[in-house]
């Protein structure tokens, strides 16, 4: 038998949402009215599962998950009743995808299923096995409020350092971006009109004046050429990063760079740090936990290190001595996960782990940084005052100047 979805108002005013079977609309619609409810709304749950599958709507982002993690983790903390919860979430929802997904959400939940159930049919987007496994953690332990508050604080902590890092890297894109926009126009606006003023003069110009009228008479005439090329590149490097060898010997090769290597190390430690420790601190048992932090490893070779940690300690061996046994991982995470399992307090050194590499990751950015910014200046700068130069000798050449 079909299901509806229907919003109705009692005699009073207030507003009810909820989910029944009937042959029809119009039963429902009867069936409410004998109930003393007065109909607002009757959609097909079909027809609501449709437009969210298709896509309507616009895209669900970190922020509007973080926030609506924050609000039902509180709505749960004041003792509502999660239907009841995820009615008033839907209503103040503003982006329109998750208000879909919310409702869909209530309609499961109604139905009978389990919140983590409802989560697991909207996998991989937007909320991934972490995020599911960690309610279904908390629905059987009877702590779902207290594991959607950790979840949240595990959301906003990730996010500030994303954030964090993408705000140390956007003043030197911007200066860089800048500055090859510069030098794009000198060499596609200017140069060519000063080309044009020696050619029709026909006298001698410097060598460094030659080179430059040429590298600009190719950048004009084989610009496709270069975009092509690079398009080209970008395209291969995909296909190949996209192949799991490919994108394994890619990994391989970043952890290997001097520092971006370092940094990337650290960053994907604090990951894995972060996310195990916030799992197991929510009642998910160690095995799911590291078959969940491997998924969510963004550099495959660290990814398989954490499969063939996963089965170390399936054989009965410790988390510290398996880190250890994988290169890749600094050795001050191995020490401090090896102080938590002797105290009994792992969960809580792997917050620290990750709290101890997101500091170094943000400091040594910072330095890393503080040194790129001037040289990327001087770079550009370079570059410019060579056009400038090469350009003053060609003139100073055609009014016989002396230098």
């Amino acid at each position: 038998m079909p299901v509806f979805v229907y919003r109705a108002a009692d005699r009073r005013g207030q507003t009810i949402d909820g989910v029944m079977e009937a042959p029809d609309a119009r039963a429902v619609v009867e069936r409410l009215q004998r109930d003393a409810y007065f109909p607002i709304k009757v959609a097909a749950h079909a027809e609501r599962r449709r437009w969210f599958e298709l896509g309507g709507g616009s895209r669900v982002g970190q922020r509007d998950l973080l926030a609506f993690t924050q609000q039902l983790a509180t709505l749960f903390e004041a003792g509502l009743p999660l239907d009841r919860a995820l009615a008033i979430l839907e209503e103040l929802a503003v982006n329109r995808r998750l208000k879909a997904i919310v409702g869909d959400l209530l309609v499961s939940v109604r139905g009978g299923a389990s919140l983590s159930e409802a989560l697991g049919k909207h996998h991989p987007r937007p909320f991934s096995r972490l995020y599911i496994n960690m309610v279904r953690a908390g629905e059987k332990g009877g702590v779902l409020e207290v594991t959607l508050r950790r979840l949240a604080e595990f959301l906003e902590a990730r996010g500030a350092f994303t954030a964090a890092v993408v705000s140390a890297l956007a003043y030197p894109a911007v200066i860089f971006a800048v500055g090859i926009g510069a030098v794009v126009f000198l060499m596609t606006f200017v140069i060519p009109r000063f080309a044009t003023i020696f050619a029709d003069l026909g006298q001698a110009i410097p060598l460094p004046t030659r080179i430059l009228l040429a590298v600009s008479a190719a950048f004009q005439a084989y610009w496709w050429a270069g975009l092509l090329a690079g398009l080209a590149g970008v395209l291969a490097w995909r296909v190949w990063t996209s192949s799991p060898e490919g994108r394994l010997a890619w990994d391989r090769f970043l952890l290997g760079l001097p520092v971006l290597g370092r940094l990337s190390l650290k960053v994907e430690t604090a990951r894995f740090a972060r996310t195990l420790g916030t799992m197991l601190k929510s009642g998910v048992p160690v095995m799911g936990a590291l078959a969940v932090v491997g998924d969510t490893m963004t550099n495959q070779a660290l990814g398989r290190a954490v499969s063939r940690l996963a089965d170390g300690v399936k054989r009965g061996g410790t988390l510290a001595a398996g880190l250890q046994e994988q290169a890749p991982f600094p050795p001050l995470a191995i020490h401090m996960v090896r102080v938590g399992e002797e105290t009994g307090r792992l969960e809580e050194m792997l917050l620290k782990v990750a709290d101890t590499f997101e500091t170094d990751v943000r400091t040594e950015m910072k330095r890393a940084l503080g040194l790129l910014e001037p040289a990327i200046i001087l770079g550009m700068g370079v570059l410019v005052a060579f056009i400038v130069v090469a350009m003053l000798l060609a003139i100073f050449s055609i009014n016989e100047i002396p230098l």
